[in-house]
């Protein structure tokens, strides 16, 4: 039995492994390449150049490397590139590059993107991200390892989210992020650090106490930006996690949600 439903419509030029499953009624476009074990659901519109890994799931209703509306955009053949064992729920909305920046859009692996994300022009998802339904991001956001959004959460363009945080439900973004920290509210404020996500990907006590302690340096002693960082100089060499935590803060170009 062919794994590609008759229904659907293919660009001959489409590049799909042997083994890829679409159902009916999608519309893969040109310049599109899909890896080994993917399954394209019903109702899905693929449109490249976007480059598809291996082992990704795209359900229904999913709009995936469509032309940016950024006004500034004028036809240029942008990207998506997406890395594998990546699951996109229903209705998402993925949209390619645009020269201004970087010309492609990338998502890297084992991502989930729940019901009605939407990722916007040039931004970056690392590996292990979590967005909730709703979630949506706006132009050349970057987004860190094992971070992860609530639901209905917005995120300003140009803002960084860092590796291990997390937003709370509802939450408008629109500042950077460090890693670690959960934030929650509009506008968002940190409000503490992801300690019960530590946990549960096995961070020891000693490096989840050393967290905490480097929170309360950098939103609990009234401290500058510039000054926490200073006193964050001797436990970032002592924790990795610690200069993990302070490297984000240092690389903030729109400041730090605090």
């Amino acid at each position: 039995m062919s794994l590609i439903d008759p229904r659907a419509i293919i660009d001959p030029s489409a590049k799909l492994a042997d083994d890829v499953q679409v159902g009916p009624w999608s519309i893969i476009g040109p310049d599109v390449e899909i890896g080994e074990g993917s399954v394209v659901g019903p109702h899905v519109i693929i449109k490249g150049p976007t480059q598809i890994g291996k082992h990704n799931r795209i359900y229904q209703f999913s709009s995936v490397g469509e032309d940016t509306p950024d006004l500034k955009y004028n036809g240029e053949p942008t990207r998506l590139v997406i890395g594998d064992n990546n699951v996109i729920r229903e209705g998402v909305t993925i949209h390619r590059g645009t020269v201004q920046d970087r010309s492609e859009t990338t998502i890297g692996d084992h991502n989930l993107l729940m019901a009605y994300v939407h990722i916007g022009h040039d931004s970056v998802i690392g590996n292990h991200c979590i967005l909730v339904n709703n979630t949506a991001l706006a132009g050349h956001v970057k987004m860190d390892d094992w971070a992860i959004l609530s639901g209905f959460t917005l995120v300003h363009q140009f803002c960084r989210i860092g590796a291990h945080s997390f937003s709370g439900m509802g939450t408008a973004i629109g500042k950077d992020v460090p890693a670690y920290v959960t934030v929650f509210g509009n506008p968002a404020e940190a409000r503490s650090m992801n300690f019960e996500g530590m946990r549960r990907r096995g961070f020891s006590a000693e490096a989840i106490a050393s967290l905490r302690r480097a929170y309360k340096v950098v939103y609990r002693q009234g401290l500058t930006v510039e000054q926490a960082l200073a006193e964050l100089a001797e436990s970032s060499a002592q924790f990795p996690e610690v200069a993990v935590f302070r490297d984000s803060i240092q690389a903030s170009t729109r400041g730090i949600t605090r």
